[in-house]
């Protein structure tokens, strides 16, 4: 099968060919991810995205309500105290609803990383402690925490509507 054939069956999207700088690299990637497990999560058909398909609980929408959090924790440092609870969507909250929320953080989260231009500098916290790890390693922690999840969201829509690439 020609790699067009598969390309258009599957309908993946490439990785991103991004700048020559490392920022540029990990940014590129990163919302590369974002991009790619939003889109696995959206128009998923209710009730089967929020319904656990393995043994572990794990469902599609619990999946992207957890990057939201981690998102908001990482780069705008809201707190979260029960990163078990961030797995579940709330019962009111539809498909459109928890997509919408993860695109706007990852918005907001993308003006503080524009900000940030030295690597090595700790991430900006909005509010006063401890200072944040260091840029670099906070955008590939989310390029793992990203990737990781978005590899179990395509397993799990599979699993629910045959639906299958990036």
């Amino acid at each position: 099968m020609s790699s067009t054939t598969r390309h258009t069956r599957r309908g993946d999207t490439p990785p991103p060919r991004t700048g020559s700088s490392e920022n540029e690299v990990l940014r590129g990637f990163l919302d590369y991810l974002r991009t790619s497990i939003a889109a696995k999560v959206d128009g998923a058909p209710e009730p089967q995205v929020r319904t656990a398909v393995v043994p572990s609980g794990t469902n599609l929408l619990g999946l992207l309500n957890h990057l939201t959090a981690v998102e908001r924790w990482m780069f705008l440092r809201d707190g979260v105290t029960d990163w078990q609870a961030t797995f579940r969507a709330a019962p009111g909250d539809s498909v459109a609803d928890v997509v919408a929320r993860y695109r706007e953080t990852v918005e907001r989260a993308n003006v503080v990383l524009d900000m940030c231009t030295d690597l090595d500098a700790p991430v900006p916290r909005p509010r006063a402690g401890a200072p944040g790890p260091s840029v670099r390693w906070a955008l590939t922690h989310m390029i793992e925490e990203t990737g990781r999840h978005a590899g179990h969201a395509d397993i799990l829509r599979e699993l629910i509507d045959g639906s299958t690439g990036r």
